[in-house]
């Protein structure tokens, strides 16, 4: 039996980095215990707990686009849409292990299954 541990998603907005380049689609892995551990330690994590998220994120996301790496910096300059998409989409996966998440149809009243990989960008 095999277990799906990374997830690829594209960003609503999308980032932008020194040169102008737009970076939307990437790859985010199944956090472990480690993960959720180890920011604990950080200065940034204990003096402003919301900064939680950004090291966490920086950890899960293996791949942005063409950018060599993913750290705080990086995560730390996402557009507020990109950001709650990637708690959303990290939550998402984490607990259920697959992008897709339960919703009722606000027209027909029908409940549905939504992919969130299907949320982000175009």
């Amino acid at each position: 039996m095999s277990i799906q541990t990374e997830f690829e998603f594209d960003l609503p907005i999308g980032y932008v980095d020194k040169e102008g380049t737009l970076h939307k689609h990437g790859t985010m892995r199944l956090a472990t215990a480690m993960d959720e551990i180890t920011p604990m330690n950080d200065m940034r994590v204990q003096s402003n707990e919301a900064y939680l998220v950004i090291v966490l994120l920086s950890r899960v996301i293996t791949s942005l686009g063409s950018l060599p790496s993913v750290n705080t910096g990086i995560i730390e300059n996402l557009f507020t849409a990109d950001l709650n998409f990637l708690q959303a989409f990290y939550q998402q996966i984490n607990e259920t292990g697959k992008p897709r998440i339960a919703v009722t149809c606000p027209h027909c009243g029908k409940d549905v299954e939504v992919d969130l990989t299907a949320l982000g960008g175009e």
